[in-house]
């Protein structure tokens, strides 16, 4: 084990609130891991912020027509707290606008630049004339030469991963103004990533190809061996921390560059407030560095931070950086723009008191070495069927039982059997099992062990019966509850990591909040709940969750999908132009249908009787899979009344009901405001 242990977790993009794919992919990972050091006793510092320098926050700001402070202060303020309110265990939760990182990325930029590790070039950028400013990447669009597509961004392609610069795009446009920008020159500071290439061949491609995973280490191989290039560390804007040289002027530092160094800032920052020292947490060989993050950010946390790091000569270097793939969502990629996601915000009121079941279905679904689905349906299922029915049921029966026989004390034990002394020996072992595993970030293999010592329970407490022998053997059914009882606290304990506020509870329950065992005692002690010790009542630990409640959030999905599907439907173009005396040979009428029924063995017809002012008339209308005939009845509409008669179904239509789709594609009338306009009025 390490002296010390420095956890970071990826910072967020201010530009909106935290969703399922932030924390599967990145934050309930690193709180777990975090937890479970400080449990076995580790001098452990757990550092996240907000990153508040991005191109995304500039863009969200000009759509809103605010400041980007403006962005930054409202989800700064939204994120932490969603994090404190499910549990994120941060040591300190620190922002890039906060004076203390201004600080510590100017300093650091100085100190790489008094060591002449920059190369200064003057490129040619793309620039927006009408904008009057050079465009960061992300204010540039256009088709990505690797895979052809035409949304692609200034500096990456997210449709096939590729990572690019501006330049490189074909037919780029300004997505600020839609104009093809020109090229203009402009100067800037680049790390010569190149010049760290044996470096990183080294340290990465032979000191991590055993212990960093798979798809961590396969896309930085990738990287390396195509070859290494200077990237750009600074960029013409006016939003983020000001380029603190000469020449720096109107340029502030590159976000990606930023970004990481909040990692330190915010140890400083937490450092400052404890009365500790930082620099150990940062620059003690016997500290132990992991950064949690996704697989969109592996490049930058594998190769460029730790080139920073290495040219700045201080710094230690990541010890590991178990990334994650992404979390998809009903089958579909999670997108933000499109209100494809679960947001934390919403779930946290939508199920309150429920944070340990997301984190369960999170942790058990989780994509750590590829992509992978959540579900509503599993959601539901993980809860209904393995938190409640294994570990809320063995609880509740373990604490029932004993309030019953015996007032809620733990009774005295008698001599144990073979099964029970197995059954303690293995109780015994559980720490170490879970504890292999989350020390290799399978976070997803280690919470199943802990379901599995729930399952030991209720399979120790089914074999026994309890309920049964002690109409018989009250001596052995004091023994069976007290082996049961120790596992409820070790369970109380090992659960910490994955799910804290049941631990919490389970603790409130069994009355250990005062003498909780630590992690190693759940494996050295014999006793972990004495005799004669007083517990309390029984509480539910988890509720079933119902179909409507599933469904409700299906259909909330599914209102998004509509909504986008309606926003990407293209607009009919224009028809061929026609003239004036075309046009006054549309005889259209204010009318008002009187009577309605659905057309036999016809899935979207009405027969609909319409007052037209100058007569009555039949008129058949697609309609029937919007509207009911009950619903269309009185309605007011506007009716084509000199259209050719035709026969549907053996009925004559006389003319034709105008009619459009909502952004819903549901059909509505196209029909006068006026409730007063009369029937047979001409609209012209």
């Amino acid at each position: 084990m390490s002296k010390r242990y420095t956890i970071t977790s990826a910072l967020p993009y201010t530009n909106g609130p935290i969703h399922i794919g932030h924390l599967a992919g990145v934050y309930v990972p690193a709180d777990i891991y975090a937890r479970y050091l400080r449990l076995t006793g580790n001098d452990v510092v757990f550092i996240g912020g907000s990153d508040e320098h991005g191109v995304p926050i500039t863009i969200k700001a000009k759509n809103e027509g605010v400041t980007p402070q403006d962005i930054v202060d409202k989800y700064h303020a939204i994120i932490k707290q969603s994090f404190e309110e499910f549990g994120i265990s941060f040591d300190n939760y620190s922002r890039t606008s906060a004076p203390i990182h201004h600080e510590t990325a100017s300093e650091f930029f100085k100190t790489l630049y008094d060591k002449g590790e920059f190369v200064e070039e003057t490129t040619e950028q793309l620039y927006d004339e009408k904008a009057n400013q050079f465009l960061a990447d992300r204010f540039v669009t256009g088709t990505c030469p690797k895979c052809g597509n035409e949304e692609a961004y200034g500096d990456q392609c997210e449709k096939c991963g590729t990572s690019l610069n501006a330049t490189d795009l074909i037919n780029p446009k300004s997505a600020l103004t839609g104009n093809v920008p020109t090229l203009k020159q402009t100067k800037h500071w680049f790390l010569p990533l190149d010049k760290h290439e044996a470096f990183l061949k080294e340290w990465i491609l032979e000191g991590h190809k055993k212990d960093w995973k798979p798809n961590v280490y396969g896309q930085v191989k990738s990287w390396i061996d195509d070859g290494l290039r200077p990237r750009a560390v600074t960029r013409d804007l006016d939003w983020g921390i000001p380029v603190p040289v000469e020449g720096g002027e109107g340029k502030v530092l590159y976000v990606w560059f930023d970004a990481p160094i909040g990692y330190i800032s915010s140890t400083k920052e937490w450092a400052k407030r404890e009365g500790k020292d930082w620099e150990p947490y940062w620059k003690d060989k016997d500290t132990k560095l992991v950064h949690f993050i996704g697989k969109d950010n592996i490049v930058f946390h594998c190769i460029i931070f730790p080139a920073m790091l290495q040219a700045e000569g201080s710094y230690i270097l990541p010890d590991n950086v178990p990334a994650n793939e992404f979390l998809n969502l009903e089958g579909n990629k999670l997108s933000t723009s499109k209100n494809w996601a679960v947001w934390l915000p919403e779930y946290l009121k939508e199920f309150p008191g429920q944070q340990d079941v997301l984190r369960y279905a999170l942790t058990a679904n989780a994509p750590e070495t590829k992509d992978n689905d959540f579900t509503w349906k599993d959601f539901q299922a993980r809860n209904n069927n393995e938190l409640v029915a294994i570990f809320g049921n063995f609880i509740n029966r373990v604490v029932v039982l004993t309030n019953k026989y015996y007032n809620g004390v733990v009774p005295a034990p008698s001599e144990l059997s073979k099964i029970d002394q197995e059954t303690l020996a293995v109780v015994k072992a559980y720490p170490g099992v879970i504890a292999s595993s989350v020390e290799r970030y399978r976070f997803r293999e280690a919470q199943q062990e802990l379901m599995n010592l729930a399952r030991l329970g209720n399979k120790y407490l089914a074999d026994e019966e309890p309920w049964k022998v002690v109409k018989e053997d009250e001596t052995r059914t004091q023994t069976i509850m007290y082996v049961a009882l120790q596992i409820a606290s070790a369970l109380a304990t090992l659960s910490e990591p994955f799910l804290p506020f049941t631990s919490e509870k389970l603790k409130g329950i069994l009355a250990l909040n005062e003498n909780v065992n630590s992690w190693d005692e759940v494996s050295e002690k014999d006793i972990l709940l004495p005799e004669g010790h007083q517990i309390g009542k029984s509480e539910l630990l988890f509720t079933k969750i119902e179909d409507e409640t599933i469904q409700f959030q299906l259909d909330k999905l599914e209102a998004s999908k509509k909504a986008n599907e309606a926003a990407n439907k293209a607009v009919e173009p224009q028809k061929d132009t026609i003239t004036f005396d075309d046009f006054v040979k549309l005889d259209m009428r204010v009318g008002t249908i009187i009577e309605a029924e659905k057309m036999p063995k016809a899935k979207k017809l009405l027969v609909l009787k319409v007052d037209t002012g100058i007569d009555t008339r039949t008129i058949i209308s697609g309609i029937a899979e919007s509207f009911t005939a009950e619903e269309v009845i009185g309605k007011k509409v506007t009716v084509l009344v000199n259209l050719a008669p035709r026969k549907l179904r053996g009925v004559e239509s006389e003319g034709m009901i105008l009619m459009t789709e909502n952004a819903e594609g549901k059909l509505v009338f196209v029909n006068p405001d006026d409730s007063n306009v009369a029937n047979g009025l001409q609209i012209s």
